[in-house]
Parts: structure tokens; sequence; C-alpha cells
């Protein structure tokens, strides 16, 4: 049998589609058993939310990392090539791995359906850190929790990043319903860290929790992460510990709770295997070492100098009054032109009152994915709450460009809206070396 070629094992796996979501795990669970269940043969940390679980993923990743131990991550949806979503110490899979890994987990893939995008993927992903022997991975869900294709592991930490409403019809109209599916993640005597906040998402964490015989721990109750007075570093309130003189790896003060989490999640996973490794040492030189690493494309990164490029992934509501207040405190004075795209299952009016206000200028534009909403139909919310004429260009490549080239120096351009918005400029940037000139 001739092997597929790269191209052609993603062709095949994006066929399968974005969604397809099945409300079970049996088809995973049967996939994993005829590979060997390769899901078991390292340490794991589950990571499920609705904002926040890529960075704080990135962050665990990381000071695991440096501590000597060889460390997977598995995230999505990816931003420019599939191969971001399987890593292995900051390192994607390569192409050849792509394809070695679907055609072991295609071969399995026989039982009464055929398995989703996101199972396979998921598969791959297990597949390929058990076959490179890695020591942990930190797992990201991909939408919910309880049937989500990730929930067939048993991990050593989970986490709940928070909860904001999203994907109604599959989660749930109400917190409390939703945080059922992302509970649905917490396993027999497994520890979990969250920052969620709503006493109705709590309530029913710590039902779970109970059940379950869980440890559960709150941001802000059981740990902590402040300003340090005067300076631009953080301070970490631990469950035991506490370090000073933290910097954050990426910009915005939302990321305090991520790196909060991440730290408590870490401190527990040392003090459980204290003693079998002389690797499990939680000191401060440690996290700040391997914080310092840690990278996370997409969010509030900023691309270009002159004029500033911000590319942000804000997808949801929440996300988006981040992005608003990091926007307003930044801004002093200058200039923004914003550049959106927005999918149609998204509060999209909502979204437009908390950004469209801050800017002077507004092109929507539109992603090359079948859910993106209809550019005229952003167009008219936007121009409802535009200081000026709003533009519309539907290649997100040439919104850029347009953008760009009627910016002055000192402007601001913030991409956002969808993360596969932001995923076709950064392949636009990525693609320019010389980003200290506008593009042609």
């Amino acid at each position: 049998m001739t092997k597929l070629s790269y191209q052609e094992c993603l062709k095949t796996i994006y066929k399968l589609g974005r969604f397809g979501i099945k409300l079970e795990l049996e088809t995973i669970e049967d996939i994993l058993h005829y590979l060997g269940n390769p899901h078991q043969r390292f340490k794991m940390v589950h990571v499920a939310g609705t904002n926040g679980k890529g960075s704080t993923a990135t962050y665990i990743a990381s000071i695991l990392q440096k501590a000597g131990f060889k460390t997977g991550v598995y995230t999505s949806p990816h931003l420019v090539r599939f191969n971001e979503r399987i890593a292995i110490n900051g390192q994607e899979i390569s192409d050849d791995q792509v394809v070695d890994a679907y055609e072991a987990v295609h071969a399995t893939d026989t039982g009464k359906r055929n398995a989703t995008y996101f199972e396979i993927a998921t598969a791959m992903g297990f597949y390929h850190f058990a076959k490179e022997a890695v020591d942990w991975a930190v797992i990201e869900t991909g939408m919910g929790g309880r049937f989500d294709a990730t929930n067939v592991i048993l991990p050593e930490i989970s986490i709940i990043t928070n909860l904001s409403l999203e994907h109604t019809e599959y989660l749930g109209k109400t917190i409390k319903a939703l945080a059922w599916e992302k509970g649905g993640i917490i396993k027999q005597g497994v520890p979990v860290v969250t920052a969620v906040s709503q006493p109705s998402g709590c309530e029913v964490l710590e039902n779970i929790a109970k059940k379950k015989s869980a440890d559960l721990l709150f941001y802000k109750k059981d740990f902590s992460m402040r300003k340090t007075q005067g300076k631009e570093t953080y301070i970490y309130d631990g469950l035991e510990t506490h370090f000073g003189g933290l910097i954050k790896p990426l910009p915005g003060e939302h990321q305090k709770e991520n790196l909060s989490l991440s730290l408590a999640a870490c401190e527990l996973i040392f003090k459980k295997h204290q003693g079998t490794d002389p690797r499990y040492d939680f000191t401060e030189t440690l996290v700040k070492e391997g914080l310092s690493k840690a990278r996370w494309p997409g969010r509030l990164e900023h691309v270009m100098d002159k004029p500033l490029v911000i590319l942000d992934g804000a997808h949801n509501l929440d996300a988006v009054k981040v992005l608003g207040k990091y926007l307003a405190s930044f801004l002093k004075g200058r200039q923004l032109t914003l550049v959106l795209g927005i999918l149609d299952d998204k509060p999209y009016e909502k979204m437009l009152e908390t950004l469209v206000p801050l800017a002077g200028k507004v092109i929507i534009t539109q992603a090359k994915i079948d859910r993106s909403l209809d550019p005229a139909v952003l167009k008219v919310a936007a121009e409802r709450l535009a200081q000026r004429p709003v533009i519309i260009i539907k290649d997100v490549k040439e919104a850029v460009t347009h953008a760009i080239k009627n910016s002055e120096d000192t402007d601001v351009v913030c991409v956002a809206g969808s993360l596969y918005v932001v995923g076709e400029a950064k392949e636009k940037f990525d693609n320019n070396l010389d980003q200290s000139a506008k593009f042609n």
C-alpha cells in the first residue's frame, strides 16, 4: 500500500468535518484499545474550561520541561498548521510523523461508526506521545469535558480554568449545565484546581468532587496571584509555597489567573512525586526559568512594531471583554484599526459592542471556514457603533495588508474575533520575514 503524502493525509483528516460531535467515548476507547492504550504510558494533566486552557497548558508544560521531563502538549484548534496541536518539548510533530500517526490510528478505526475529526486527532496525539516516550503530557479538552474525546485519560491533576456560556447547543444554556459538562473530567481521587467563580458553577463542581473524593481547590481562595506593588512582577501565594518576582510570559492581566492555576497544578504534581526523582524539586528558580520559555501564539501576540499589530484569538464574549480592557488601557490616544471576523455561533452583536467603540477604523473580514458569519451581517451591526464607515475585505490577509498600509507607524492594528481569522493573519506574518516595514 502506498503511503499517504502529508497533504493527502491532511485532506483526509479535514474531510471528517470540524464538528461531527458524537456524545459518547466508546469509539475512541476502541481505537486506543487496538493501539495498545498509548494514553496509559505516560503521566498526564487534563485541562478544561472556556478560556485560558492553552496558555495554562503551555505554562505547565514549560515548567515540567525545564525540570528535565520530556513533555508533550496536545491543544486545539491550531492557528496555521495542524502540527501545532501535537508538540513535544516545544517542537511540533513533523509532517512525516503526522502521516505515521494518522495511518496507525486510521487502521484501528473499524467500529460501528467512523471516528470524528477530533477523535482521530486526539488518538494521533496519544499515539505520538507514547511512541516518543514522553514522561508527561498536558492534554487540553476540545469543546466540552464529559464526552470530550480526551476524557478517556486518568490524569494526575485536573484543571478547569473558568466558565462562560458557549456552544450552548452541545453544552447547555446555563452555567450550571456548563459546569456539569466541564466537571465531567473530574476523576476519582484526582485533585482539581479551578478558577470557576460563579456560585452555581462552584456548587456543581463541589458536588461532583465530593462524589469522586477529589480535592477541589479554588483560585483566590486556596491559591492566588497578585501584582508586586510598584513593579511589573507578580507574587504567587500558593498552597504551600510563596514565590515573588514572577514575570508573566503573556500580556494581559487575565493571565495572572491562568498562571496561578498552572503553578497550583505544578505544586501538587511536584509534591506528590517528591522523593521519587530528584527532578521533582519545585523551586522559584525552576518556575522563573520555565516560564521564560513559555510561548502561546495568537493571544495578545505582538507581531509587528510599526504600526503595532496585535493578534488575539478572542472568540467569545468573555475573551473579547478581556481584549477590550487590554486595548483600552494600552492605546493611550493611539489610533486603532480593528480587523474582525466572527463565527456564526457567537454573540457577535455583544462582541462588537465591546470592541468597535474603541476603534477609529473597522474592517470586516471572513475566515475560510464554512461557519464564518456573513461579513454583510457584521458590517450592519458594526456600523451602528463605529466612528467611521465600516468596510468589508473578505480575504483575511488582504484585510490585514490594507489595515497596515493605511496606518501610521504609531497606530495600532488588532486582528480578532476568531482563532481562524487570527490563524490566517498569522500565516501572513510567518511568511514575511521582514516585518519592520509595511507590506507591499
